[in-house]
């Protein structure tokens, strides 16, 4: 099977995106926390679903207590054979290394539907000012995000250098609703296909 030129495209920007980064982003993360933490669509949430940072991804942090702490609840991904399913997580509860050592809950943790899910916080390598995404290529959240209710707030979270103009899109490609860096809060106008 043919590659399309739109995977070709993608995989081109997953080189140069992985390229990006380096350097002290304490600063950055800080900010770009802060911003995330105080949005009313977060401080609203009853549910909302965090991940472990891998490589130059904004580490959350705090995100999680902050969380619990206004009696919220929070569930991070988990791998599985068949894709992505969500789990129950919490401050006192200790995450392990899961696939590729990537951190998560056990699989004694609660599963959560994911409909019942309020505000998604996603990773990515890119983001457009439209709620385009380019993740890894593995498709684990447009899956997910394709299961999660219509209502659910899809919000993408990076560093600034990471948002380019435009990136490209395919039919199963589920856009961000918002994307926050530490210079500014995107309120993204790409509707889901």
């Amino acid at each position: 099977m043919a590659e399309s030129e739109v995977t070709r495209r993608k995989r081109a920007l997953r080189g140069s995106a992985l390229q990006l980064g380096g350097g002290d982003r304490r600063e950055a993360t800080r900010t770009v926390l802060e911003r995330l933490l105080t949005m009313p669509e977060l401080l609203s949430a009853s549910r909302v679903a965090l991940y472990a940072a891998i490589q130059d991804e904004v580490p959350l942090g705090t995100a999680l207590r902050h969380i619990a702490e206004r009696g919220g609840r929070a569930a991070m991904p988990r791998l599985i054979p068949s894709g992505m399913e969500f789990r129950e997580v919490r401050p006192d509860k200790p995450l392990r290394p899961g696939y590729r050592g990537i951190l998560e809950p056990g699989p004694e943790a609660l599963r959560v539907d994911l409909r019942k899910i309020d505000l998604f916080v996603v990773p990515g390598l890119l983001f457009d000012r439209t709620g385009g995404r380019l993740g890894r290529g593995g498709g684990y959240y447009d899956r997910a995000l394709a299961e999660a209710s219509p209502d659910a707030l899809r919000v993408g979270i990076c560093y600034a250098d990471r948002i380019v103009e435009t990136l490209p899109f395919e039919e199963w490609d589920i856009p961000m609703n918002l994307v926050v860096t530490e210079s500014e809060v995107i309120r993204a106008s790409r509707e889901t296909q």
